[in-house]
């Protein structure tokens, strides 16, 4: 049934109850409603079949309406939040529809309101969330010339504005924000550009204007323009960002005062890194998908989640901010020197999340353990302050300015809330007793019940001489007075009748139904001053929302200082060195996942890139290393780049501005590319985009196509790197030929990774060294792989076959070990393939001769 498509003549043929939930239903056509009946969400029609197969739930039917049996699903209201987790992962938006009418004075069905939409990249509550990732919601706008993006994280309210003239730009910015939710325009032209992400959203046209958009930018940030941002010339992106802005005001329906700026990034102040380095490298998700086995995952002791959080950004968008990163380097240094980074873990884990309850409270969706999170946050900020007053680093000190202290606010919150609150405030409990006078009146009224039930009970027993009578209260009958049957004959006359049970009697006397009245109007006066009192709390704490977010803020960059410290005290790293001369020198640099993941130590080289050595040629056996220290090289840049230690003895690197991978074989069959169509791709990106001051590492350059072509594209892509764009680059290579490019080319050097043969088996050395490498070992991995030994044997006869009848390569100064692949056969090569295929041990004597009067022709 498409609820949207009703009209009010086929509208009125429904039930009173029907006809409410179609007229919301139509207003939210493309969200699951979530429509409140009793202590269910219940979901109708479309919705409920959508939601039985999504959620494993029944789909069963409720009566008839129009005619025809109503389709219906429901989840419990208790259980809500397991089930919106499971629809936000799902990229799912669901409307929330609660009863806000008094059933006692509706005429019909109770009126109902969809108070909040919960959408993937809109959610705060804590169960929706995962801890250690950032939550993002995107928005794209394309004005024909470039692509404006805008990106909202809303569980901070960091708002974040760019613009690309390229389509590679642009995917890489996705790849690396990863937004579990983005809008774009309906005339957007390249929807297949981003290909099947969940959470897609269409948005009518009007929504991204841009006079629109500047409007209402600057009614959030109370604000007369956006010239103190500086993004008014960012005019594709500001459309995207007045997008944004409307979705979120719509969804959350209420004001969000925790997002009060906007920032343009600028790419000029961050190493660039393409979607294919960041897969390649591993940052945080490994090739598998998964987390362990990243840099990321070595990296991450914080103490905080919202610190896990900002060390996963530094991550993905590491710095050249020269100052930025010698401030970083500072604080890490001093919290090494006095042994800081151990004392602040403590308090560091008693503030938590402060980011996200701050949000929380910004939406006024704060519940009662948000505050009591908040409250045990404040308790632990004077030590915080007062460990960090051991420094006089002015670059720790700064950062501990940032972080205040709020002694009034955390007396509020000491007096205010419970030691141990229920998770929401609906039934109450949540405010302390002292905190409201008024309130512990009315708590006293109803809590006396008990012991005046006592005094009532005995009392009656007393006047009627009934020794098993009962005064008792329960929620749906209230209070009463039980006599067993055998009994009601002693029963008084002002006994009236309330419920008849199988074996008792329930009465009620006027004296009790008195008390009942007071009883309950005092419980309900309660709990309603009781909520009115918690909204008035959020209302006490909202003015402080700011300074409370940079000290936020401030917290988490401490927290990942602190776990940089940690790790390069544990680790054994050291302080690179940012210079502004050209090059890289890494001493005894190491991988810094591969060595945490070993068992044997492992073995660490040196890296030396300058003006007169830009590229090594690096080869060597397969499983020797090489992709390993071309990744480490990597690495040790991009950490000295977010300011932590690297895995190495010393480290020297110059001004760096974008690093491209090109590693590893993989296809992509859904845009129908084979390998080498991906490999080539990536190849004319890096050489499409590189600078003199790019960091490129090459693997195994032409190895998807035949010999010729692939030598031929190797040799072609190493000399344009070398000469005309003289990019830092590390090539690794098996084409032997091109170690011939060091004698012709200046810049170029050869370094190997060499292993030694025991008999048939390998030992890797793993360690660099100047030169080319002998040969390839190919066999011996094949070997160490399982190949048969059959196998492996022919393949011996081969390879020397080919190289005993290789012709001298034209690119080659000398014959080549690998070319010529084919070659006409010769007696000789004959009589060794009829060799081979001899199997002596099992032959007969009569076999065994034949065999050779066959050999002895061969030899002719």
């Amino acid at each position: 049934m498409q609820v949207a498509q009703l009209d009010s003549q086929h509208l009125a043929q429904h039930t009173p109850m029907m006809q409410q939930y179609l007229g919301l239903k139509a207003q939210h056509p493309d969200v699951l409603l979530f429509y409140r009946m009793g202590d269910f969400y219940e979901l109708f029609y479309d919705d409920a079949r959508k939601a039985a197969q999504l959620l494993d739930i029944s789909l069963t039917k409720r009566g008839q309406s129009a005619g025809n049996p109503i389709p219906m699903a429901g989840v419990p209201y208790h259980a809500v939040e397991g089930y919106l987790a499971r629809l936000v992962q799902l990229g799912e938006s669901v409307a929330i529809c609660e009863q806000i009418g008094d059933p006692a004075l509706s005429k019909g069905p109770v009126e109902r309101q969809v108070v909040r939409i919960v959408t993937p990249g809109t959610v705060t509550d804590e169960a929706l969330l995962n801890e250690r990732q950032d939550n993002l919601i995107g928005a794209l706008y394309h004005d024909g010339t470039q692509f404006g993006l805008a990106v909202l994280d809303i569980s901070s309210g960091r708002f974040l504005i760019n613009q690309f003239p390229a389509e590679e730009t642009l995917l890489a910015e996705l790849q690396r924000l990863d937004p579990v939710e983005l809008l774009y325009n309906e005339s957007f032209a390249h929807v297949a550009l981003l290909g099947n992400r969940r959470g897609m959203r269409r948005r009518p046209e009007w929504e991204f204007e841009l006079g629109t958009a500047r409007q209402l930018l600057c009614q959030q940030f109370g604000t007369r323009d956006l010239v103190g941002f500086g993004v008014e010339q960012a005019t594709c992106a500001l459309s995207a960002a007045g997008c944004l802005m409307q979705y979120v005001k719509d969804t959350q329906r209420t004001a969000l005062p925790h997002i009060r700026s906007i920032r343009l990034e600028q790419s000029d102040s961050m190493i660039v890194l393409d979607a294919a380095t960041r897969r390649n490298l591993e940052l945080t998700q490994n090739l598998a998908g998964g987390q362990e086995n990243t840099l990321a995952s070595v990296l991450d002791v914080t103490a905080t989640a919202m610190g896990s959080r900002l060390l996963k950004r530094w991550i993905h968008q590491p710095s050249r901010e020269q100052t930025l990163l010698l401030e970083r380097q500072q604080i890490i240094a001093e919290l090494i020197a006095l042994d800081l980074y151990a004392s602040l873990v403590t308090p560091l884990r008693q503030i938590g999340d402060l980011e996200r309850v701050l949000a929380r409270l910004a939406l006024r969706s704060a519940r009662p353990r948000d505050l009591s999170r908040m409250r045990t946050a404040l308790q632990h900020l004077p030590e915080l302050q007062h460990l960090l007053a051991q420094s006089s680093n002015p670059a720790l000190t700064l950062l501990a300015t940032e972080i205040a202290t709020f002694p009034a606010l955390c007396v509020l919150l000491e007096q205010a809330i419970v030691e141990t609150p229920p998770v929401v405030i609906r039934d109450g409990g949540v405010i302390a007793t002292g905190y409201d006078a008024e309130l512990d009146e009315l708590r006293a009224m109803a809590a006396g019940a008990t012991e005046y039930l006592q005094q009532l009970e005995l009392r009656e027993r007393a006047r009627t001489g009934i020794a098993t009578l009962k005064v008792d209260y329960n929620k749906v009958h209230g209070f009463y007075i039980e006599v067993t049957r055998a009994n009601s004959h002693l029963v008084p006359a002002d006994y009236v009748r309330r419920q008849t049970l199988k074996n008792n009697e329930r009465y009620i006397i006027p004296e009790l139904k008195a008390y009942e009245d007071k009883a309950l109007t005092a419980q309900s006066r309660a709990l309603a001053l009781e909520k009115q009192r918690y909204e008035e709390l959020l209302d006490l704490l909202m003015p402080h929302l700011a300074q409370l977010q940079q000290s936020a803020s401030a917290i988490a960059r401490l927290d990942v200082l602190a776990a940089l410290a940690e790790r390069a005290e544990t680790l054994n790293y050291c302080r690179p060195e940012l210079v502004t001369q050209t090059g890289i020198q890494i001493d005894n640099g190491r991988h810094p996942v591969v060595e945490q993941v070993l068992s044997s130590p492992f073995i660490a080289n040196p890296v030396h890139l300058s003006p007169e050595r830009r590229m090594l040629i690096i080869t060597g056996p397969n499983m020797g290393g090489k992709s390993t220290y071309m990744r480490q090289t990597a690495l040790i840049v991009l950490m000295a780049h977010i300011g932590a230690y690297v895995p190495a003895d010393r480290a020297y690197i110059g001004p760096v501005d974008r690093i491209f991978t090109r590693i590893g074989a993989s296809d992509d069959l859904a845009s129908g590319r084979s390998t080498f169509m991906v490999e080539m791709t990536e190849t004319a990106n890096i050489l499409h985009n590189a600078t003199q001051h790019s960091l490129v590492l090459m693997d195994e350059i032409g190895r998807g196509t035949s010999t010729y072509d692939g030598l031929s594209l190797a040799w072609a892509c190493a000399e344009h790197l070398a000469c005309r764009i003289q990019a830092y680059t590390l090539f690794a290579t098996h084409y032997f030929e091109l170690t011939q490019l060091a004698t012709q080319l200046p810049h170029l050097a050869n370094v190997h990774l060499d292993a030694v043969e025991h008999g048939d088996s390998i030992a890797f050395m793993h360690a660099v060294q100047e030169g080319a490498a002998s040969r390839s070992y190919g066999l011996q991995v094949a070997s160490l792989a399982g190949v048969p030994k059959a196998v492996i044997s022919r393949a011996r006869h081969k390879l020397a076959e080919l190289e005993n009848g290789a012709n001298q390569h034209p690119m080659s100064e000398k014959a080549s070990s690998q070319l010529p692949l084919y070659l006409e056969s010769t007696p000789a090569s004959a009589l060794i393939e009829a060799l081979a295929t001899l199997d002596p041990d099992n032959m007969s004597p009569r076999q065994a001769l034949e065999a050779v009067y066959r050999l002895k022709q061969l030899s002719h």
